[in-house]
């Protein structure tokens, strides 16, 4: 009788796992996962930071409208590169959308992606994000180095790189909140 329990739970065991792999409750375990585990980003030290190359970007906007990253000169950036398909960057999304309801009046946010408009317009409703989507032009020159499928900056108003990281992180957290708090209030 203890065999078969044995072979039962092990049999159930074997089910979640694959589950993980062909079924929607992976997609949202892993999400689930990355989120709990992710921590905050390190901030650069003042004397390491280095400046951008510039403002001049053409990008375009989610009504397919261009328009130039020169726009936002002198203002603090949160800037993500992300893709719909990619579990990590979709992990990332929740608590970008809840530093973006709490600062979009003081920080400039761009959420970066080179996907068409179509996939990503349905992971917005999907998701119920609001924060501004905006379209990388491929093969055009950026005033950083672009990941090759997600990472984030946030930039000070003089232009310092003050994050720089490709790593899943939570940005619903004090180290961020306060970052963006002392960064938009210094002259």
């Amino acid at each position: 009788m203890s065999m078969k329990r044995k072979t039962f739970f092990t049999l159930i065991i074997m089910a979640f796992v694959l589950s993980f792999f062909v079924t929607p409750v992976g997609y949202w375990g892993k999400i689930w996962l990355m989120r709990v585990f992710a921590s905050p980003p390190d901030i650069i030290n003042v004397d390491d930071r280095q400046q951008i190359d510039g403002y001049d970007w053409e990008l375009k906007d989610a009504n397919w409208d261009l328009f130039n990253f020169k726009e936002s000169k002198g203002k603090v950036l949160f800037v993500h590169f992300w893709a719909s398909w990619n579990t990590p960057s979709a992990a990332e999304l929740k608590g970008i959308q809840q530093l973006y309801d709490r600062y979009s009046d003081q920080v400039d946010f761009y959420l970066v992606t080179n996907e068409e408009r179509e996939p990503v317009e349905e992971f917005m409703i999907k998701n119920k994000y609001t924060f501004p989507v905006t379209y990388r032009i491929v093969g055009v020159e950026a005033p950083f180095k672009i990941p090759k499928i997600q990472g984030t900056y946030i930039i000070d108003k003089e232009g310092a790189i003050v994050v720089d990281t490709k790593e899943p992180r939570d940005w619903d957290n004090n180290t961020v909140t306060q970052l963006l708090e002392s960064l938009s209030h210094t002259p």
